[in-house]
């Protein structure tokens, strides 16, 4: 419901005094950003001479499957190298196991490091074809510079259950297994015995969110006493971190390894790394041991955070150029704050905008799993979730902002199709520049679980499903923080700083309260959701870097409608790539 329209004068709110950053600056900063890190990741990849390549083969029902293969200086069909198939986990990607393959590749191991079937570049379903790891292995076997008697599988959540698959399809086709925050048996893995798998290493961490669901224990910490876990370490006994059971040379050891941290924090372990890199050098033969803790796999994490963080300033520096052409450069207008003044009302507007969202995230995401399957039509469950909650969220909070109604019915603003077609360029603009980097040096643009990478042709036919309903999300939520969050006089930092908290402060509070009692106690509150927890922690720099975005397009335009258009399309390609397809 919306006021009639209010006399702008009334707010006695003068417009912003923007002093812009020189356009070519800006992007010329985030490109230099981009390539810089990318270089230092390059370097990493690559050390020690190590070759990267992106390859694409195709399975045993034709599925086209992609993978990043690593070979170390030496391997040769003349000195064939041990090899790792190593498989992310659900709703993530190959470079998700970078750490783990640049540990291993510096210690002379072969390593495909691969997209599960449905994720990342490959074909196919989400869960289909032993979610692509038999079809791994058989690839990694026919290497001819790979020596067939010493390969080992690593797999980090549902990639546990991937590597699972393909020893289970080819049970002689292994020596040793690593299982990252996994496990056997239900729901998606053979039952696990004191013979199968082959050389069991268990990396599983103190503070593991799933652990119900991959040990039947209500607490990670106390994974050691679950039955499940026993009988496949043939004991009757809690099975004691560290300690050896079984024999290496019968193919029957098994070692539990509890570093502390959690589920996704296994990726960003250098104990969880470390213990993987430890248990292959006790069970492969070959290759060129180093200690554990000797690992440099974090530089280039932070190369690439580095060009993560960059993207946000190339895709406002090309915004900012753009605005410069003849055609676009009529949406140029000084910006007019919605108040005068942090009134009480404003605070209220600002606790809703922030709290709405994370306490409408898990009913949501919980319901649209349970109602709504994955389909042709919306293949992404997690897509599918995310547009909903935004949607739900969104929509709430814009039927109660009447005071932002009633000053964006004053505001003046250019035309949609001018406003569609300048987000759009910029989007494509700034992925194009993206998927160059990406060939150039074979790596996407990530800290830790969030990252940015090129959609495959596939992905942007399915972003093309979803882009309408988030971005009418965003520009709902644009239109609240222009009409009812501006504040007159606020500087940059205030005025960027307002936009950030109000869309992600409330996830930092939830995040904070759940993990706090988690670490705290060992108990996970959402433990009936924990799929949903992981994801909640990408929404904290998502949601303040498209916030970021609205209020620099706003700036430049006084219109809430570029801004959104753009951190629609962009939210959108970021989900669609980064999730899986199931339908």
């Amino acid at each position: 419901m919306e006021d009639a329209p209010v006399d702008r004068t009334a707010f006695d709110t003068p417009p912003l005094s923007i002093r812009p950053w020189p356009r070519r600056w800006l992007a010329l900063l985030g490109l230099m950003m981009i390539i810089g890190g990318a270089l230092l990741a390059s370097a990493i990849q690559t050390s020690g001479g190590t070759v990267m390549k992106d390859i694409r083969f195709r399975g045993a029902d034709g599925t086209v499957m992609s993978a990043l293969l690593y070979v170390p200086a030496g391997a040769s069909a003349a000195a064939p190298a041990p090899g790792i198939l190593a498989v992310h986990g659900y709703i993530n990607s190959r470079e998700t196991q970078d750490g783990f393959a640049i540990e291993f590749a510096r210690r002379g191991y072969v390593v495909l490091a691969l997209d599960q079937t449905g994720h990342g570049y490959s074909g196919g379903k989400a869960f289909s074809n032993g979610f692509g790891g038999p079809d791994g292995l058989t690839y990694l076997r026919s290497l001819p510079f790979v020596n067939k008697d010493q390969i080992g599988l690593e797999g980090h959540s549902m990639g546990g259950w991937t590597v699972l698959a393909a020893a289970a399809a080819m049970p002689d086709a292994y020596r040793a297994i690593v299982l990252e925050g996994s496990s056997t048996g239900k729901p998606y893995a053979m039952e696990g015995s004191p013979t199968w798998p082959r050389n069991l290493g268990l990396v599983y961490s103190r503070f593991d969110e799933f652990s119900q669901l991959m040990w039947d224990a209500g607490r990670a910490d106390a994974v050691g006493r679950s039955a499940k876990l026993q009988r496949v370490f043939g004991t009757t006994a809690p099975v004691v971190t560290g300690r050896l059971y079984g024999s290496i040379g019968a193919g029957t050891a098994r070692m539990l390894m509890q570093p502390s941290t959690t589920h996704p924090g296994d990726h960003a372990s250098t104990v969880a790394i470390g213990d993987a890199t430890a248990w292959f050098a006790r069970t492969l033969a070959g290759g060129h041991p180093r200690p554990a803790g000797d690992q440099i796999w974090y530089w280039k994490e932070i190369g690439t955070g580095i060009g993560l963080v960059g993207f946000v300033p190339l895709v406002l520096g090309i915004f900012d150029l753009l605005l410069g052409l003849p055609w676009f450069a009529t949406m140029r207008r000084e910006a007019v704050a919605a108040v005068p003044r942090r009134d009480r009302r404003w605070w209220r507007m600002a606790a809703l905008t922030a709290g709405l969202p994370a306490l409408t995230f898990f009913p949501v995401f919980i319901a649209i799993f349970l109602l709504v399957p994955a389909t042709a039509i919306l293949p992404q469950m997690v897509t599918t979730q995310v547009a909903v909650w935004a949607l739900v969220g969104a929509g709430i909070t814009r039927w109660i902002d009447r005071r932002g109604a009633a000053v964006r019915s004053a505001t003046p603003h250019p035309g949609w199709w001018r406003s569609i077609l300048l987000a759009l360029a910029a989007t494509l603009i700034a992925y194009g520049l993206l998927a160059a980097v990406q060939a150039l040096f074979l790596t996407d643009l990530r800290f830790w679980i969030v990252a940015v990478k090129p959609p495959s042709p596939r992905q942007w036919l399915i972003a093309l499903v979803y882009v309408a309903p988030i971005t009418l999300a965003f520009l709902a939520t644009a239109r609240v923080l222009a009409g009812s969050l501006t504040v007159s006089g606020d500087r940059a930092v205030a005025r960027y700083g307002t936009a950030m908290l109000a869309l992600s402060g409330g996830f930092i509070v939830l995040l904070g309260a759940i993990y706090g009692v988690f670490f705290a106690t060992g108990t996970l509150i959402t433990a009936f959701d924990p799929l949903s927890t992981v994801i909640a922690i990408q929404f904290v720099p998502v949601l303040a870097a498209a916030a970021a975005v609205m209020t620099f397009a706003w700036s430049r335009t006084g219109s809430h409608r570029p801004g959104a258009l753009l951190a629609g399309m962009l939210i959108t390609l970021y989900v669609v790539a980064g999730t899986a397809t199931q339908g």
